[in-house]
């Protein structure tokens, strides 16, 4: 399957389908999931980096569970906006994972996504590196996906 535009990715959900944030890493991988008005983007957890066949068994389950129709992934862009290796190992790793679930998906801009929510956890939550360690990855697939949200809204 190839990736949506992501802002004509709306138009490919059903009515009263969510959104499935997804914030790859090295080690884990941070989830979050939209309401079904795609107004607002929540946490929803972290998987731990696999093969991506085991990992596509505990995605689908999570898709059939909360009724999703549409993936997001996060895009590592450089600083300046150009794609460097890691982005396009993102789009390669969401080109799969779209065309193995059988779901439309598109990749969206998270430079500066895990800084924010880390910045927000010290100054705003007085979060130990430790307790930021657990949440942090869920919570930048939400950043993320709310600006997905936000951006494709009235589009």
């Amino acid at each position: 399957m190839s990736l949506f535009n992501p802002y004509k990715l709306r138009a490919a959900l059903g009515r009263h389908q969510r959104v499935l944030g997804i914030d790859p890493g090295s080690v884990s991988v941070g989830l979050a999931l939209s309401d079904v008005s795609l107004m607002l983007a929540s946490p929803y957890r972290v998987i731990k980096r696999q093969k991506l066949g085991q990992m596509v068994a505990e995605i689908s389950a999570i898709i059939a569970a909360e009724g999703v129709g549409a993936l997001v992934c996060g895009l590592p862009l450089s600083m300046n906006g150009e794609k460097g290796p890691a982005a396009q190992a993102a789009e390669d790793w969401l080109r799969e994972l779209s065309t193995r679930l059988d779901l439309p998906a598109c990749c969206w801009d998270e430079r500066l996504s895990s800084s924010a929510v880390n910045r927000f956890l010290i100054e705003e939550a007085d979060m130990t590196r430790k307790k930021r360690a657990a949440v942090v990855d869920k919570m930048a697939a939400s950043y993320m996906l709310q600006g997905w949200l936000d951006a494709t809204r009235d589009r």
